[in-house]
């Protein structure tokens, strides 16, 4: 199919960028970039559409993902792709509609050395996608978004987990409640879950407190920190130490520091 203008295809594609309320409704979210794309397709992702530059000669790469990625191909003027694709300069080869996957814990693994993070009412989807990325990168079953949060099919969380949000379960979750309901039906299974926080004023450092068994890692909003009710549900706060005229880390920086020190000690003998 071929898009020369800003017709209805264009629009709903437009609105996914900039709309989540639209992005729910339709179920699908828009993906900008190589090795995302690449990603969510060798995961197995949906594939609803593919979109690619209508007359512009294709990469062996595009041409591969297009016969065998499933979804509607649309061949789109390529002024009107370069809206789409999110970068001033170049003109993207490929951008692909993905569906969004359903909002279920159950879709993390657990297990004894189960490491799950959980992110409460983040605000910037930077953020988002930078924790998903670290928590990836440092083997964590899974992510979940608590409250009233940005968005992590959000355009800008996308690019910032550089592939690393298909590759990891993440979940949104309307309330702290609903985690630990969740905990509670895994204790009761048997798996011993601890549930701990980060905060500067933790009670003990992070690099003192055993993190090789199933954990619940809890991270903060950018401003608040976690919310009074995250604090009264944690077995333990827990500090990360640091210098400096710095009062305090950027929350995904916090996050990426704890899941390295719990990768750490899982490496240890």
């Amino acid at each position: 199919m071929r898009v020369t203008s800003r017709n209805a295809s264009f629009q709903q594609w437009s609105a996914l960028l900039t709309n989540r309320s639209k992005r729910q409704r339709a179920g699908e979210f828009l993906v900008q970039g190589v090795r995302p794309i690449t990603v969510a397709v060798q995961r197995g992702w949906p594939v609803r559409a593919l979109l690619h530059p209508d007359g512009v000669p294709l990469s062996g790469w595009a041409r591969d993902l297009l016969d065998g990625s499933g979804g509607t191909r649309y061949a789109v003027a390529p002024e009107l792709l370069h809206e789409l694709g999110g970068k001033d300069d170049d003109l993207p080869e490929l951008l692909a509609v993905l569906e969004l996957p359903a909002d279920r814990l159950d879709r993390i693994p657990t297990g004894p050395d189960a490491l799950v993070v959980v992110f409460d009412r983040p605000t910037a989807p930077g953020n988002i996608g930078t924790l998903v990325r670290s928590a990836d990168a440092f083997g964590a079953a899974g992510l979940v978004v608590v409250g009233h949060a940005a968005d992590p099919y959000d355009p800008r969380a996308v690019r910032a987990s550089t592939g690393s949000l298909f590759a990891l379960p993440v979940v949104r979750v309307g309330s702290h409640r609903d985690v630990l309901d969740w905990v509670t039906t895994l204790r009761d299974g048997g798996l011993p879950v601890q549930v701990v926080g980060t905060d500067e004023a933790g009670e003990v450092e992070i690099a003192e407190h055993d993190l090789t068994g199933p954990t619940v890692l809890l991270v903060g909003n950018e401003t608040a920190g976690l919310s009074t009710a995250w604090r009264q549900s944690c077995d333990r706060m827990l500090r990360i130490p640091i210098a400096g005229a710095a009062s305090s880390l950027n929350a995904a920086t916090a996050g990426t520091v704890a899941l390295y020190e719990a990768a750490r000690q899982r490496r240890t003998p």
